[in-house]
């Protein structure tokens, strides 16, 4: 049986240097991804709410310059006042009360999806600039393309300390939340790739 404990120690191995990869992969790409310049046209911005309050600062920066016609923020607490995101987005009050949308459906990043793509069905949008923090960028993205994949997603991440240049190797606290991050859309796109083979393929119909 040694051939056995070969075969599986061998898969395990593997199995943790694809994970390593990955993960350095991962932790260099957060570090790297910034905002697309020029940004491309988008019908609308959806900002995820969580993290410090730059994810509604930008968007409504974002909303003000006219990269959107509506501003979606997700996931807002229901115990938070109306008045009190308000004050956190910034913003010009008759921009606010016109273009500015608050979803309170969404207790995680799935859910942020769904509300997000719900929100996009009703108001016929196909194009959005998603902005969240640099780190919860892949994950995110990974479930809206999940709940909506048939729309045009344009990330605009926002600068965090955990993207700062090499700090995953320096600091064990970084390189640990990376890598709970890391996990987390590992099973993302292993519940996404579910999905996709398990939705039936239409056929055409006979001539």
């Amino acid at each position: 049986m040694s051939w056995l404990r070969g075969a599986l120690l061998a898969v395990a191995t593997a199995m943790i240097v694809a994970f390593g990869l990955g993960y350095v992969n991962f932790a260099n790409s957060v570090a790297s991804t910034r905002p697309q310049t020029p940004l491309p046209e988008a019908d609308a911005i959806v900002a995820l709410t969580g993290g410090e309050s730059g994810r509604l600062i930008t968007a409504m920066r974002l909303l003000q310059e006219g990269r959107g016609r509506r501003l979606l923020v997700s996931g807002v607490n229901p115990k938070v006042e109306d008045a009190d995101v308000y004050a956190a987005l910034g913003g010009a009050p008759e921009l606010i009360a016109c273009c500015v949308d608050l979803g309170r459906q969404a207790a995680d990043t799935l859910g942020n999806a769904s509300e997000t793509a719900a929100w996009a069905g009703r108001n016929g949008f196909s194009r959005l600039i998603v902005v969240t923090d640099d780190f919860h960028m892949p994950r995110s993205l990974a479930e809206l393309r999940v709940a909506m994949p048939r729309a045009r997603l344009i990330p605009y991440p926002v600068e965090t300390p955990l993207s700062a240049p090499g700090a995953w190797q320096r600091d064990p606290a970084v390189a640990m939340s990376l890598g709970g991050e890391y996990l987390k859309y590992l099973a993302i796109r292993a519940r996404g790739a579910f999905l996709a083979a398990d939705t039936p393929t239409e056929t055409p119909p006979a001539a």
